[in-house]
């Protein structure tokens, strides 16, 4: 969502405005597009159109203070203590949230007069890319910020820099605007930094923008010669060189760490040296091809149903992060998958082992964004606490993995970064950080007792105080003979004694007098307080500050020694990751029967035994048996597969896509046997659908997508094409289907699966030496169709169309006059002859058979079984019979 600069209101000079608010516009003005929460007492305020835009957005009331221009001011507000649910849902709407805080002590702005406002200052900005509070993020997903740069050298440059803040993980890649849609489509901000002018060029060459909140940056941010500054001053000690990006490398990064900067306000950016990826490192899925095969997230935008949610049997948040990155973009390298995959193989060998893993696994706390949390001074007692328990279960892991024999080269690895964990911080933490520690360490109670002996003894002198407050109170009975009186405590007065109303007369005589100072009378009691108390309460709230700064200087060292280890820490925490990923595949192999597919760099694609792991599932719960079907495009073969609806062929065309991408994520299939050459691009066009909002037809989608096949597609790729040309005339469809089928044989040579309606097209399989006929099996009886959903050699002889829109529940009026019609023009196909509407008396309208009249005596006898009648019942019958009878006649 774009939000446009604001604009504070120019008041006339003789207009009267208030410090409060001249602050509040002076802030806002420093920082256009965004909603300032502005700190005032216990709660955010917002004012004008900033509050106009939130109470509509929040659904919370709009309210009015004081006026502007002679205009009233609108003001809403959210409690402090619930900004984070209001935050997660302006963020969620795609707003950016500026916090403005209270920067001084009240007393101070005091001194500078009866009506100087506290300073305040804007310490955050928050945007959909730049948070890193677990209830604002997708536990198990990444929220990345994104920033896209051009740089014109005749044709035109693009790339992209994109990171996940909460966890560090940065990269670059320099892409050509063909794949620049595919590539946006696989990052899937939740931000996109660009300038005006790049929007512009992606709209011009119709290059699809994702479903990301686009901030429009000036296209100085994006000047490369000042981005290798930012870049060397956000990685410091030479961590990443620069000129090892292009310009439009280096443009597209400085944007982003310039943008990242300016959203935490002065903290050091907790990001990781990028990683440089090539785009031929991993297979190209365009974004037609992710919606049609539903990877992540299902055609109605939600993740059950997905391929990932049926394969991620990860049992951490990291962990399934990086499964939805590897199939996201799996490999292009058969030796890197090979690798993935013998770690999977190991795991699956040792079952037993897998199990202990995983349940060690389990209890492995977020170790990546605690790390950033305390990286940017935003982090916790429970960050600690998360950190010292990551360390711990990295060593045990490492011990587990210890055990095995020969390990392969990726576990090798993994142990041996889990092996690294510093033991010493971990017992440190797991010492210092109680076992449920607050939330902020400001709160204090987080550090252990018996941890740090200072800090034990003025707890103690908290504790005890305790103690001699009951005894003064005791005391305080007996001498006053009051035996309601009782010591209190609150904010404003701290302690206090009070007694009744009726009582307080004789603290205030003789004796008491000179012990009881009078403090506060209410209607039904007063508060008094004593010298002793006083002297008591010092004490408290002495031992109570004491304790606070001892822990604040706990937290504040064992934050620094985490900080000095973080490179070590980051690459535990991605080996954890790494292991709970192949883990995970190895369960999902054991429990779905899943085999090793064969890996090289052949043109090879052959499955045995193939099944849609969603689809499987589904019939499964049906308690129904999947149908298992080969397929072999070995050396670049296209398959025509012909068969009725409802027979299977969607399943089967999708299945063997996915089979491929799981594959080269580094997982096991679902299948019996597999042997891929490396894939480096797939697509799918499978389904139907339009683009109102773009003005383009079904037929218009289903053709821009075949012509990015066509002219994209290479002999290493795999294409799935469903039913094309069937969104116009039966002429004009077919005649591009069959045109379509000799370039892809002809031309690109890539292995492909093509489904048709179209019966004519099997003619081809005599002409193009790579074509194949197949069809899905069906069997007839006794008029009714079954649909064997299983894959034959041959080719279909009708599509049982029909008998489908039956199964749907056409009316049988209708059904019966399609039969009429498909029979003449069955009948003029065979003959050789041209079917003409016009020479057809048959399609001339025809009026609805009438329906025939109901005969009551008929639908009596119906109701009458003899059997049941007695004599007496019989002649009544006849009675009733007889009088419907004449009844009809009269009329």
């Amino acid at each position: 969502m774009d939000q446009a600069p604001y604009s504070a209101p120019n008041a006339p000079e003789s207009a009267p405005i208030t410090p409060m608010m001249s602050q509040f516009l002076e802030i806002k003005a420093v920082n256009p597009g965004y909603l300032l929460f502005y700190r005032m007492g216990d709660f955010y305020e917002m004012f004008f159109e900033d509050a106009e835009i939130a109470s509509q957005a929040l659904g919370i009331v709009l309210t009015k203070r004081g006026k502007h221009q002679g205009a009233d001011i609108p003001m809403c507000g959210v409690p402090i203590h619930a900004a984070q649910d209001y935050l997660k849902k302006l963020i969620g709407l795609g707003h950016r949230v500026a916090i403005c805080e209270q920067v001084e002590d009240p007393a101070e702005a005091r001194k500078r007069g009866s009506k100087s406002p506290v300073k305040r200052d804007v310490v955050r900005l928050v945007t959909r890319g730049t948070i890193t509070e677990d209830d604002l993020l997708p536990t198990r997903g990444s929220a990345y910020l994104a920033s896209l740069s051009m740089v014109r050298h005749g044709e035109t440059d693009f790339a992209l820099a994109w990171a996940d803040v909460s966890t560090g993980e940065t990269a670059v890649l320099d892409v050509s605007a063909l794949a620049l849609g595919d590539e946006l489509a696989r990052i899937a901000p939740a931000e996109l930094l660009l300038t005006d002018a790049t929007r512009i060029a992606l709209a011009e060459s119709k290059i699809p923008l994702p479903d990301a909140a686009l901030v429009s940056l000036d296209g100085a941010q994006f000047d490369s010669e000042l981005a290798s500054k930012r870049i060397a001053a956000a990685f410091p000690d030479g961590e990443v060189d620069p000129t090892a990006y292009s310009r439009a490398g280096r443009a597209a990064l400085g944007a982003l760490l310039d943008y990242v900067r300016d959203s935490q306000k002065g903290v050091p950016v907790a990001l990781r040296p990028p990683a440089a990826e090539r785009l031929s490192a991993h297979m190209a899925i365009d974004a037609a091809t992710r919606v049609s095969l539903e990877l992540l997230e299902t055609q109605r935008g939600q993740e059950k149903g997905s391929l990932r949610h049926e394969i991620d049997l990860a049992v951490t948040p990291p962990g399934s992060r990086l499964l939805a990155r590897r199939l996201a973009a799996p490999l292009c390298d058969a030796i890197g998958i090979n690798a993935r995959l013998d770690a999977v193989e190991c795991l699956v060998g040792d079952g037993l082992l897998t199990q202990r893993l995983r349940s060690d696994l389990k209890s492995v706390p977020d170790l990546t964004r605690a790390l950033t949390r305390l990286a940017l001074g935003r982090g916790g007692p429970r960050d600690l606490r998360a950190t010292g328990g990551a360390i711990a279960a990295a060593i045990a892991l490492a011990e587990r993995l210890a055990t095995l024999d020969r390990p392969p080269a990726e576990l090798k690895a993994i142990a041996a970064r889990l092996a690294d964990a510093p033991a010493a911080l971990a017992a440190e933490l797991g010492a210092a950080i109680d076992e449920e520690p607050p939330l902020l360490a400001r709160d204090g109670g987080f550090v252990q007792r018996g941890y740090d002996a200072g800090l034990d003894a003025e707890r103690a002198l908290a504790s005890e105080t305790r103690g001699v407050v009951a005894a003064l109170q005791a005391r305080l009975i007996e001498e006053t003979d009051v035996r309601s009186l009782k010591i209190r405590h609150n904010g404003v007065l701290g302690y206090f004694v009070e007694v009744p109303a009726g009582h307080g007369g004789k603290l205030l005589e003789a004796p008491h007098r000179e012990t009881f100072i009078h403090r506060q009378t209410m209607a039904n009691a007063m508060r008094f307080t004593t010298a002793e108390l006083a002297e008591l309460e010092g004490r408290i709230a002495k031992a109570h500050d004491a304790s606070l700064a001892i822990e604040a200087t706990i937290f504040t060292r064992l934050a620094d020694a985490v900080a000095a280890e973080n490179t070590r820490l980051r690459a535990i925490a991605d080996a954890l990751a790494e292991l709970d990923v192949a883990a995970a595949l190895a369960q999902l192999a054991m429990t779905r029967n899943f085999c090793r597919p064969t890996i090289d760099d052949s043109l090879a694609f052959y499955i045995e035994g193939g099944r849609h792991p969603v689809v499987e599932t589904n019939v499964r719960a049906q308690h129904e048996v999947f149908v298992e079907n080969g397929c072999d495009l070995t050396g670049g073969a296209l398959w025509l597969v012909t068969g009725p609806n409802m027979g299977g062929k969607s399943t089967f065309l999708r299945q063997n896509a996915l089979i491929a991408i799981l594959a080269q994520m580094g997982s096991y299939v679902p299948a019996s046997a597999a042997h891929i050459g490396v894939v480096d691009r797939v697509f799918s066009r499978v389904g139907a659908s339009d683009d109102i909002g773009g003005g383009r037809s079904t037929f218009m989608v289903e053709m821009v997508e075949t012509a990015a096949i066509l002219n994209r597609a290479t002999q290493r790729s795999l294409v799935i094409l469903d039913e094309i040309g069937r969104g116009t005339a039966t002429f004009d469809g077919l005649s591009i289907a069959w045109a379509a089928v000799e370039a892809l044989h002809d031309q690109t040579g890539c292995r492909a699966l093509f489904a048709t309606h179209f019966h004519e097209m099997t003619a081809l399989s005599k002409t193009l030496s790579r074509v194949s006929n197949h069809t899905m099996k069906v069997r007839e009886w006794e008029g009714e169709v079954v649909f064997l959903h299983e894959v034959a050699d041959g080719a279909a002889d009708r599509s049982y169309g029909i008998q489908v829109a039956k199964l749907a529940g056409l009316p049988e009026s209708v059904l019966a006059r399609a039969r009429q019609v498909l029979g003449v023009l069955e009948q003029r196909s065979s003959g050789g002859k041209a079917v003409v509407l016009d020479d057809l008396p048959l399609f001339a309208h025809q009026p609805p058979t009438p329906k025939a009249a109901v005969n009551p005596i008929h639908d009596m006898l119906d109701q009458v079984r003899p059997d049941d009648l007695t004599p007496r019942a019989a002649i009544d019958l006849i009675y009733e019979l007889k009088k419907i009878r004449d009844a009809a006649r009269r009329n």
